[in-house]
């Protein structure tokens, strides 16, 4: 393994990769590292490997546009985002990592009667479970952000926001990282390059991990692969509710700081932000196509450009600095899977479309708890697979109407 892959002080080498382990998870990013952390930390289980095919963060983690808020429509949704604000806010602290986390606020544009509406709703339930939201006109939403165009003249006029004060941008790298260090720091190995090739499953229980370096024995299994977790799944024939698309997202060249809030609208169907270098991140909503396909194209460079410029016509002679794509697994309902399943042993962590890097820390601290109880957290009970089949489904498509 190439030594890029073990930073100094931070990442550390594991040893030779085991034939057993109590717990294996499949996938490094952000979910798998945080139910590793919250594994050793909360429930002292460090008998655990991670095993990443590529590269820690090299998926989704990496991959994604570094918002965190709590603002969802459904009580089970918003209660779950706000523990996980909450968990962000103190997170640099716990893992002893500078994850550069700044709260300036999020905005959701409204450009209709009806999108006021929904807003509303949502603001509601925010407020029922003591999370920061509220509804304002266009001339508020100027006001906090004087930068923003209001006027007349384009394709959809603000006509107010739902303003959500806790909602921030975060280096989704350094969550990464942060996780990584605590857990080798915590015994736990993390073998990169190592790719999952199948499971022994035998009277309906999983009893072990077949890898590209060898099988692995093992009590429990945990898939925390992001979009590839209708692949990993299959290799356990359990079929899982899910369509793999792609988002793309690029950055500007830097430019003097003058954004420090979280633009969206639904209507248009981006999302603005800048980063601390000064970059503008802009995206889009997923593809309208099932694809593993990592390349960009231009039609969303058009879009995309179009209307942010409708908001923010100071950037006209700004130049893109780099684009990408990444891949989501999405849920009829839009809401993520988490937890048991019919096969004893195997646990999923999927379903997140374009919201899973927001909720890692209570991602990882709720299906730690899972493993090491054996029971499943009321917080994440409404969220288990089975809710496709009893017809308990949780409908986030109106607070996720666009990838953010």
């Amino acid at each position: 393994m190439k030594d890029i892959f073990f930073r100094k002080q931070v990442l550390r080498r594991p040893g030779p990769l085991r034939r057993h382990y109590d717990v294996v998870i499949v996938g490094g990013g952000s979910h798998g590292l945080a139910t590793a952390y919250y594994l050793a930390k909360n429930h002292g289980i460090t008998d655990v490997c991670i095993l990443e095919k590529s590269y820690i963060g090299s998926g989704a983690a990496g991959r994604n546009t570094t918002i965190i808020r709590a603002n969802y429509r459904t009580p089970e949704g918003a209660a779950f985002y706000k523990q996980s604000v909450e968990l962000y806010e103190h997170l640099s602290q716990d893992l002893d990592f500078n994850l550069m986390f700044s709260q300036h606020g999020h905005f959701t544009l409204a450009h209709s009667d009806r999108s006021l509406v929904v807003q509303n709703e949502r603001a509601e339930v925010n407020k029922l479970l003591g999370i920061d939201s509220r509804v304002i006109d266009r001339y508020e939403v100027k006001k906090l952000c004087p930068q923003i165009n209001i006027g007349e003249d384009v394709t959809w006029p603000i006509q107010g926001a739902l303003y959500h004060p806790p909602g921030g941008i975060i280096r989704h790298d350094a969550v990464v990282w942060g996780y990584a260090k605590q857990v080798g720091r915590a015994g736990i190995d993390i073998h990169q390059g190592v790719e999952v090739t199948g499971f022994d499953i035998r009277d309906g229980r999983v009893h072990g991990v077949k890898t590209s370096q060898g099988d692995i024995s093992c009590g429990t299994v945990l898939s925390a692969t992001a979009g590839w977790s209708s692949p990993v799944a299959k290799m356990a024939n359990l079929p899982l509710p899910i369509v793999t698309s792609i988002l793309q997202a690029f950055v500007t060249e830097p430019v003097k700081p003058f954004l420090d809030k979280i633009i969206v609208s639904a209507q248009m169907h981006i999302y603005v932000s800048q980063t601390d270098r000064g970059e503008f991140l802009i995206g889009a909503e997923v593809e309208p196509y099932p694809t593993y396909s990592n390349k960009g194209t231009f039609p969303f460079i058009e879009y995309a450009t179009r209307h942010v410029l409708e908001l923010f016509p100071q950037l006209h002679a700004t130049k893109i600095l780099r684009h990408w794509t990444g891949l989501c697994d999405m849920s009829p309902d839009y809401s993520p899977i988490m937890g048991v399943t019919e096969i004893d042993g195997f646990l999923v962590d999927c379903g997140w479309g374009t919201y899973g890097f927001k909720a890692a820390p209570i991602t990882g601290v709720t299906l730690a708890e899972l493993i090491a109880t054996g029971k499943t957290p009321a917080l994440i009970e409404p969220f288990k697979l089975e809710r496709f089949y009893t017809d308990t489904m949780v409908s986030e498509l109106a607070a996720a109407a666009v990838s953010h």
